[in-house]
């Protein structure tokens, strides 16, 4: 229980906060799922649309500090390399 003024206020701005980087989490979880959805059904054709979509999710977390911009950038990293090799194989 917040006893001070100040502990009230940091105990608002964090709710607000935890509420706002659930809702990016989640549109960063189910841009990546549509991904390997795609991925796993060997469409790259779907693939390759969804990353975009994936780029742009987690890029907007990373602005955001949902995420470490380096952790972004591996994640994006990795799913390109992963769309690139499902397009050569087919």
């Amino acid at each position: 229980m917040a006893n001070t003024a100040s502990s009230e206020k940091r105990n608002r701005q964090t709710q607000k906060r935890r509420v706002r980087n659930v809702a990016v989490r989640s549109s960063v979880k189910t841009a990546v799922k549509k991904l390997r959805d795609a991925l796993d059904k060997g469409d790259a054709a779907a693939a390759k649309q969804a990353l975009p979509g994936a780029e742009k999710a987690l890029a907007s977390a990373a602005s955001k500090g949902v995420l470490h911009k380096n952790a972004a950038s591996r994640r994006i990293s990795r799913l390109a390399h992963a769309v690139a090799k499902t397009a050569a194989a087919k």
